[in-house]
């Protein structure tokens, strides 16, 4: 019997009866839906509706108020079993399990190494570099957890393809990530921060400067640099810097004024008359909705200033049982990661599990080379 055919029909009798042994993959899928098991026994009662056509979609419920976090994770799960299930009928992705398979379109793509491929396909290595020119892009499998779309005029390097650990730096360019693996397994260095995928779908441009903007559309991102964090859930965005690492993420939808104050408060030296401007600004724009940059707010400013930030946060989210003003304003970490959660944008014990592991030797605050 072929090995690949005999490999998922022991898969195949995992995934309906639970006899055969189980897939990796299978079991971190079931991780992330556990929290949708029901645990009601009685089933329950739908109304009569309406049998006549209707010209509704998934994209109209993306714009409706039905769009919730908890909404938003259930469809990113069912996304990623489609896509996960999907790639599993393709040819392997790796020869060895440790490079990358790339798929080129296009013109040629340039690279740093002649990989004797065709035009159609090359593979990425560990410890290599590939890059696109002007008019090319790529598609590469991310070993068996995801894929990443090369825009043209990117370079990028493989630093690691273990298995629980895949992790590769972008030097400069456009990627857009779709990532279903276990949060945490996959890690993208740039020039002025880490990114750390929590199962989702994200945008990132990084210029030649170093500088950049992280972008999610679906789950959400960890960007950090040294104690500098930024939480990016879907429909938010974030400017990286290159010598200060990421901003103050924010809602793509708030006004722009608001957008207009985050950019400011981002870019102006610390203290300055022109960063309290933009801080005021930020509070004075600010929705419920945009708690998420409230929160962030919180460790940017000074001491002296947390009472005002927390007074408008506790505004827009009132604080979690057991928050306490003096604690914020000392930043316990217990405190700002509980009344995180209660902004319901995902859950941050998450992060606080994977970040240990993921923070490696590779040093990405140096610029890469040319």
């Amino acid at each position: 019997m072929n090995e690949r055919y005999k490999k998922r029909t022991e898969d195949d009798e995992y995934l309906w009866d639970r006899t055969g042994e189980p897939n990796p993959q299978i079991l971190g899928l079931e991780h992330v839906l556990e929290q949708f098991r029901s645990t009601n026994l009685v089933p329950p009662a739908f109304p009569v509706t309406d049998t006549a056509p209707h010209r509704s979609s998934l994209w109209q419920a993306i714009a409706s108020n039905v769009w919730t976090p908890r909404f938003a994770a259930a469809t990113l799960t069912l996304t990623a079993i489609t896509i996960a299930f999907v790639l599993a009928s393709r040819e392997p992705t790796s020869r060895d399990n440790k490079g990358w398979r790339i798929e080129l379109a296009e013109a040629q793509a340039d690279s740093s190494r002649d990989t004797g491929a065709s035009r159609e396909e090359a593979w990425l290595q560990i410890g290599e570099a590939f890059e696109t020119n002007s008019a090319s892009k790529a598609s590469i499998a991310v070993a068996d957890i995801g894929r990443l779309e090369v825009a043209p005029s990117t370079r990028l390097r493989l630093l690691e393809s273990a298995g629980g650990r895949k992790r590769v730096a972008l030097d400069r360019g456009t990627i857009q990530a779709t990532i279903w693996a276990p949060p945490g397994e996959f890690v993208l260095d740039t020039p002025s921060a880490v990114a750390v995928d929590l199962g989702c779908m994200y945008a990132l441009r990084v210029d030649e400067t170093g500088s950049g903007l992280l972008r999610t559309t679906l789950g959400w991102v960890g960007f950090r640099r040294g104690d500098h964090e930024s939480f990016i859930p879907a429909g938010a965005a974030v400017a990286t810097y290159a010598e200060i690492g990421p901003g103050l993420p924010y809602f793509e939808d708030a006004t722009n004024a608001f957008r207009s104050a985050v950019s400011q408060f981002d870019s102006a030296e610390e203290p300055s008359a022109q960063r309290a401007a933009a801080m005021q600004a930020i509070l004075r724009e600010a929705r419920a909705r945009d708690a998420l940059t409230l929160w962030h707010l919180l460790t940017r400013v000074s001491e002296s200033d947390r009472p005002i930030v927390y007074g408008r946060l506790t505004a827009l989210v009132p604080p979690p049982p057991g928050v306490t003003r003096e604690g914020i304003v000392h930043l316990n970490r217990a405190m700002l990661d509980s009344w995180w959660n209660a902004l319901d944008l995902g859950d941050i014990g998450l992060w606080r599990r994977f970040e240990q592991s993921w923070t490696g030797p590779a040093n990405h605050h140096q610029r890469p080379p040319k």
